[in-house]
């Protein structure tokens, strides 16, 4: 499974890889740390020409040269991308930026700092329902999954 991280902070881009990992997922994880590199990712422009593209976003809502709500805009508008789940990992809680976040889909909306305690359960829910029944085909789903939570 590929996720891509947005983060343009190297301490939460750090404590998020910390908390994936923990959970298992290691392998598939791409870091960028602007909007424009996200969409460059996401379109597989360069330097992304060989990216997957990813079944999951982690997405930090200010970041520089392209918001997260821009990005979130583009994502929706574009066929290829729009059914890619998307999680917004902020350290917003101001009510408009959740009303953004919710009103453009997201599937998971969680305030930094911390150690992302969040992230399982979001991470299970995408799992369970936007990959498993909302985006994949019937014979794709049974090979798409998230490790479960180390115990």
């Amino acid at each position: 499974m590929n996720i891509l991280l947005v983060e343009d902070s190297p301490t939460d881009a750090l404590m998020a890889r910390e908390a994936l990992r923990d959970l298992g997922i290691e392998d598939g994880l791409y870091t960028v740390s602007n909007g424009e590199a996200a969409m460059d990712f996401l379109r597989r422009r360069a330097p992304y020409e060989s990216a997957p593209l990813p079944a999951l976003i982690l997405l930090d809502l200010d970041l520089p040269k392209k918001t997260g709500q821009e990005i979130l805009a583009e994502i929706k508008s574009d066929d290829e991308l729009r059914t890619i789940a998307v999680v917004v990992l902020t350290s917003s809680r101001a009510e408009a930026d959740l009303r953004m976040a919710w009103s453009s889909s997201v599937n998971g909306y969680i305030v930094k700092p911390g150690r992302f305690t969040g992230l399982v359960d979001v991470l299970g829910v995408v799992r369970d329902f936007w990959l498993n029944t909302v985006t994949l085909p019937g014979h794709f789903r049974a090979r798409q999954s998230f490790p479960q939570a180390r115990k």
